[in-house]
C-alpha cells in the first residue's frame, strides 16, 4: 500500500503568510505542517510515499525533507501540480507512482490525533472500494458533508448550505486502483476544479465506499482560525496548554 500527501495549491486563504512560501511549510507548534501527514502515514506502516506540491516554493520541500531519512524512509517521491486544479487533479498525477497498488491519501493540511493504523488495516481487508474517515464537527458546512441513512453514506455534499449531518469528511482517503480511472473521467465543477467529493460519490454509487469515525481530535489548517486551532491542539497534546 502506498501513501500520497497532497500539498499543492496556492494557500490563498492564508495570505499574506503564503505570499512567499507554501502553506504546508508553515509551522504547527514546533514542526512544519508537512511533517504531520508524513508521520501519520509512517505510524500506519506506510513507507512508500509521494508528495504532490506546487507553486513557487516546491523546491523548499526537497530542501526541508530531503529523502525522508528523519522519518525512517529510504526516500520520498515528489511530483508537481500546476495551478489549483483540485484534489482529484493532484491525485491523478500519482497514477504511475501507485503502480496498481492501493493508496492512502492525506491532505497536507490535515492533522489528526488518532493512529490511523486500525482504519488502514480495515481497508486492507476490504475486497475492493474506498474508505474515508469522518469526524463530528461544529461547522460541517466548511467541508464535504455526508448524508447518512443508518450506518450507510448515501451521498456527500461539498460545502453544503444546509448540512445533512454534523460530520465532516476528513482529508484522509483510501482507494483501490479504480480511483485513477475515476479521476480521468471527472468533469470540472462549478469552481473549475476536479473534486474529490465527486470521486467519493462515484464509489457510493457503486456501493463500495466505507467509513470510520475518528475518535480523537482532527483539524485542517487551511485558514487562519483552523491554523490557530491546530497549534493549540498540538500544544495541548504535549501537555503545554489547555484547550
Amino acid at each position: 500500500m502506498k501513501g500520497i500527501i497532497l500539498a499543492g495549491g496556492l494557500g490563498s486563504r492564508l495570505k499574506p503568510l503564503t505570499k512567499i512560501t507554501n502553506k504546508h511549510l508553515l509551522p504547527i507548534y514546533d514542526k512544519p505542517m508537512i511533517y504531520y501527514p508524513i508521520e501519520t502515514l509512517c505510524r500506519a506502516g506506510i513507507k512508500d510515499i509521494m508528495i504532490v506540491t506546487g507553486g513557487n516554493s516546491a523546491g523548499d520541500f526537497l530542501r526541508l525533507l530531503g529523502n525522508g531519512r528523519q522519518f525512517g524512509l529510504k526516500d520520498i517521491a515528489y511530483t508537481y501540480q500546476e495551478g489549483e486544479g483540485g484534489i482529484a487533479d493532484a491525485l491523478r498525477l500519482c497514477e504511475n507512482f501507485a503502480d496498481g497498488e492501493r493508496t492512502v491519501v492525506v491532505l497536507g493540511d490535515n492533522i489528526v490525533e488518532d493512529d490511523i493504523s486500525p482504519y488502514v488495516e480495515e481497508f486492507a481487508r476490504q475486497k475492493s472500494g474506498a474508505r474515508i474517515l469522518l469526524k463530528e464537527v461544529d461547522d460541517p458546512e466548511r467541508f464535504g458533508c455526508p448524508e447518512l441513512d443508518g450506518d450507510r453514506i448515501v451521498r456527500i455534499e461539498e460545502k453544503p448550505l444546509a448540512p445533512k449531518s454534523r460530520y465532516a469528511v476528513t482529508g484522509i482517503y483510501m482507494y483501490d486502483l479504480r480511483v485513477f480511472g475515476l479521476c480521468h473521467a471527472l468533469k470540472p465543477s462549478a469552481r473549475g476544479e476536479l473534486e474529490i467529493t465527486d470521486i467519493n460519490n462515484a464509489y457510493i454509487q457503486e456501493g463500495d465506499l466505507h467509513y470510520d469515525v475518528l475518535r480523537g481530535w482532527w483539524t485542517d489548517a487551511g485558514q487562519f482560525e483552523s491554523l490557530f486551532r491546530a497549534n493549540q491542539l498540538v500544544a495541548a497534546s504535549r501537555g503545554l496548554v489547555n484547550v
